[in-house]
């Protein structure tokens, strides 16, 4: 350690960016809270990231193209409940 320190040029505020992030307030049910906390602790990774990377992959499944195939599963049971 140094005797002094120049906080001459010295920033207020948080030590990270955290571009592309907002802080918000969400409420979530209790056990969905615990599975991820426990989810988290097997895979070394914080339950916050958990659940936003479970959200964006709800978002990334939701917005994808359907396949041919099930295109094709979705008209057959769809023909047969009309005939």
């Amino acid at each position: 350690m140094e005797k002094e320190y120049d906080f001459s040029r010295g920033k207020r505020g948080p030590i990270r960016s955290n571009k592309g992030k907002t802080r918000i307030t969400i409420y979530l049910d209790d056990d969905v809270i615990d599975a991820y906390r426990k989810k988290g602790d097997k895979l070394g990774k914080g339950y916050q990231t958990l659940i936003n990377e479970a959200l964006q992959d709800s978002l990334r499944r939701a917005s994808a193209p359907i396949s041919a195939s099930a295109l094709r599963k979705i008209l057959r049971e769809e023909l047969e409940k009309a005939l």
